[in-house]
């Protein structure tokens, strides 16, 4: 027996039991379905971050350290929000090619690197992918950007402005070596942020009245061949110009330099913490954690064209006084009063 509802015919109310069960279900389908979504749309989205380090791991683990702590500070933590694949290019330029290209298969979302070569190596590989430089000689001599206010293209971070620097470098060695007229120059002629800090120095030491050598090193077999030169050419002290390949050998320069007598001056304390006599310049692990905010900044959908270029407000001195008692030097105490670090 059909029992129907008086006055209603049967496809009508099952009709009406469609359109009110209907839209019920469905709610149920999105309420199941949308954590699926959102999961998925989410691991789609999390970006990924190309680190090409143009030195080793060891020598690299505190700049990588200065710039993960730089994204946490800004919210982004390495596997929960963001993926960081790093790269090492243990100074040779060869893997930095390698490497760039590489980073630019992997279609990371940013890259961040540091040096004039490694920087040239990504600028080669794309044009399109964000590059963020943790550190660069003269980004715009070297034509990495139009100019610093507009980088334009796909490249901005900061600059170290080393060329500047080199004046100071030598007022400096010259207040620490007591009548020095003869001053050794270590540096990479591949390395174009080096070529223009190398002729920067020129200009300073003819006004120091100072007699510059220059010694290049191109591989890391060349830094003993080096050093014989400037003990056979009476240097007095050196001036190490800041290079990927200089900044991946520093223990060995540091040792080669007080094996010799010789002193030495860098463009970044990481060399003084190696023992290095003298270390002036922009500070290289406050650069890469600074890095991280132009990363950020990109990540939320800022062009890295429109990101101006930023150069250092402060530089630092450091002064290693073991070093300048093995090697028989007094530093005089107006200087040691001008350090911001002295390593005893």
């Amino acid at each position: 027996m059909t029992m129907q509802v008086p006055g209603t015919r049967l496809p009508e109310v099952a009709a009406m039991i469609r359109s009110v069960l209907m839209p019920v279900v469905m709610l149920g389908v999105g309420i199941l379905a949308a954590p699926l979504a959102a999961d998925a749309q989410s691991a789609r989205k999390v970006p990924r971050i190309g680190v090409l380090s143009p030195g080793a791991l060891p020598t690299s683990s505190q700049l990588d350290a200065a710039f993960v702590q730089g994204l946490r500070e800004h919210g982004c933590v390495e596997g929960q929000n963001i993926v960081i694949d790093r790269r090492f290019a243990e100074g040779r330029v060869e893997r930095m090619s390698e490497i760039a290209a590489e980073l630019v298969r992997l279609k990371v979302d940013v890259i961040v690197t540091s040096t004039d070569v490694a920087i040239a190596a990504v600028k080669q590989q794309t044009q399109t992918i964000p590059i963020v430089m943790a550190n660069s000689t003269d980004p715009v001599g070297t034509g990495f950007v139009a100019n610093l206010a507009r980088p334009g293209g796909n490249i901005t971070g900061l600059t170290g402005i080393s060329p500047e620097l080199g004046a100071k470098r030598l007022e400096l060695l010259k207040e620490v070596v007591p009548g020095l007229s003869r001053v050794g120059i270590l540096w990479n002629p591949d390395d174009r942020g080096a070529v223009f800090e190398y002729k920067a120095a020129e200009s300073a030491a003819r006004s120091f009245r100072l007699q510059l050598q220059s010694v290049e090193v191109s591989r890391a077999d060349d830094f003993e061949r080096a050093f014989s030169a400037l003990t056979t050419g009476r240097a007095e002290a050196l001036m190490v110009v800041g290079s990927a390949l200089a900044f991946t050998n520093r223990a060995r320069i540091v040792g080669l330099a007080e094996k010799n007598r010789l002193p030495a001056i860098f463009g970044t304390r990481v060399y003084a913490d190696e023992g290095g006599l003298i270390a002036y310049g922009s500070n290289l692990l406050a650069q890469w954690r600074r890095a991280a905010t132009f990363v950020d900044k990109i990540l939320k959908g800022a062009k890295p064209g429109e990101l101006p270029v930023e150069q250092p407000t402060q530089f630092e001195m450091v002064i290693n006084l073991k070093t300048a008692k093995a090697l028989g030097l007094t530093i005089p105490p107006s200087l040691l009063r001008r350090a911001d670090q002295v390593i005893q």
